[in-house]
């Protein structure tokens, strides 16, 4: 069992940054491969960026690819994303997740274990 709990959201302005943090419960956090998602009102949860186990492999979805930072802390049970440049389009409740493997780090079913989210809006 793994509990996830995201921190670090907030209200910011149109070009600023954000870092989140996820920490995790639990001694197999390394053994997992990290994702983090996000849900705007009225839309499906989408990936943002993923990371391995080891922290040696990332991916990230088009819309964030240059701005976003993912990066894991294996020592400290931690999973962040640095978030710089930000837009208006990126307001949603952010959520991490622990998955199996990064095979499938992009896809929300592949997640075993989810955090309660933490709330990022942007303004213009």
């Amino acid at each position: 069992q793994v509990q996830l709990v995201e921190s670090g959201g907030g209200l910011v302005q149109a070009g600023d940054s954000l870092r989140l943090a996820c920490a995790a419960s639990g001694r197999t956090f390394s053994s997992y491969a990290m994702g983090w998602f996000r849900q705007a009102p009225g839309k499906e949860r989408e990936f943002v960026a993923g990371i391995s186990r080891s922290g040696g492999s990332t991916v990230y979805a088009d819309s964030v690819k240059g701005r976003f930072t993912i990066s894991r802390d294996n020592a400290k049970n931690t999973v962040y994303l640095q978030m710089n440049s930000l837009k208006p389009e990126d307001t949603a409740v952010y959520y991490c997740a622990a998955a199996r493997t990064m095979l499938v780090v992009t896809a929300p079913r592949a997640h075993e274990y989810w955090g309660q989210g933490t709330q990022v809006t942007v303004s213009s």
